[in-house]
């Protein structure tokens, strides 16, 4: 398969210019459907003969090996959540705080990597955060921040410039520094190749429902087998230990503790499938496209409004314009999709593989009036 030929299996794409796969990527039609043929089979064919609880924990069993596989894991190293945030939000409340602990975080992370630490900021946690330039990390900041830190939570792709941090080496300066890595990597799985074990962070929290096109619930959280029996979520159930009737329970070994109970296996159902469809075209083949169309749209526009990177580090291209939400609005009634963003106070598109030339075009065109 190629994209031109996953562009057509996706309904959403066929009319508008769509530019916003860094919120949420529109799924192909087979992705869809293999949710719906799952809740189908689970709700309607339940008998003495098809258990729904032992389809269910086969399917939850399925979709791990697969993610685990995709991303560069093992098995037990691979936790189903419903959402990056669920997963970033799991290790925060697993660790035994105390107050004067730290947690260091850059000023250029979502919400997701920002409020689960607001929160233990009120339980006497210092959240120290590493000022950057231009979506870059200076490594000497980051260094002296960490320095006697507990925990550090950085993303792996920037959501407001773009930009790739170096993964590995904040991993290491954070590890030499004793602390705990935590990677937000949502921006990464169908955009870019990943494999967590070449970071070497302790955990990672994603999900499918951005570039590799699946739905939302489909998230998944990685955790480093050596430190799992470290972390001591708050929540627990038959999912998440060894044997749910023992008294006292034994949490589950490696990821597997973070699951809790019944949850809807059908999204991820569905960021399975979206795997198989990504990894049917090649995500180094996507990666290349997406460097090509990227490029192409940070050189059609003026270098002073260019706020991400002039040669993209990935789809994601910030844009100044003196409007950010009059833009996403006049780009809407042209039938082109794009956000707006808090900070920088700025528009962002975000370019897939699945995107054409003619639309990069389009979008360079009714920009162009923005600044003429």
């Amino acid at each position: 398969m190629n994209p031109r030929e996953l562009r057509a299996d996706t309904p959403a794409l066929h009319e508008d210019v769509y530019l916003n796969f860094g919120a949420h990527g529109p799924s192909p039609q087979y992705v869809v459907e293999a949710a719906d043929e799952f809740v189908r089979s689970h709700e309607y064919e339940t008998s003495t003969r098809n258990d729904p609880y032992e389809v269910a924990f086969d399917t939850y069993d399925r979709v791990r090996e697969r993610v685990a596989t995709f991303v560069g894991a093992d098995d037990d190293e691979i936790a189903l959540t419903e959402s990056t945030t669920a997963g970033i939000n799991a290790v925060a409340t697993s660790i035994d705080w105390e107050p004067g602990d730290t947690v260091v975080r850059t000023d250029l992370e979502h919400p997701a990597g920002t409020l689960p630490w607001q929160r233990l900021e009120q339980k006497g946690i210092d959240v120290r955060v590493v000022e950057t330039e231009n979506g870059r990390v200076d490594l000497d900041a980051f260094t002296e921040a960490v320095e006697d830190a507990r925990l550090a939570c950085f993303s792996a792709v920037t959501w407001t410039h773009g930009t790739q941090l170096p993964v590995s080496d904040l991993v290491d300066i954070a590890h030499e520094a004793g602390a705990f890595a935590l990677v937000d990597a949502v921006q990464v799985p169908g955009q870019l190749p990943m494999d967590v074990g070449d970071w070497g962070a302790d955990a990672v929290a994603a999900a499918g429902h951005k570039w590799l096109l699946g739905l939302w619930g489909g998230g998944f959280l990685y955790v480093d087998r050596t430190v799992a029996d470290s972390l001591l979520p708050t929540t627990v159930g038959y999912r998440s230990v060894e044997t749910p009737t023992a008294d006292p329970y034994e949490f589950a070994a490696g990821a597997r503790r973070f699951e809790v109970g019944s949850a809807n296996p059908a999204p991820h159902v569905a960021l399975a499938e979206a795997i198989e469809a990504i990894d049917e075209v090649g995500v180094d083949r996507i990666a290349g496209r997406i460097q090509e169309l990227a490029s192409e749209l940070a050189d059609g526009i003026p270098d002073n409004r260019v706020l991400s990177p002039a040669d993209p580090d990935s789809g994601l291209v910030t844009i100044d314009v003196d409007d950010p939400e009059g833009t996403v609005d006049r780009l809407a009634s042209e039938g082109i999709v794009v956000r707006a963003l808090p900070t920088p106070d700025a528009v962002r598109a975000s370019v897939h593989a699945v995107n054409t030339r003619a639309e990069i075009e389009r979008l360079l065109d009714v920009l162009a009036s923005e600044w003429n």
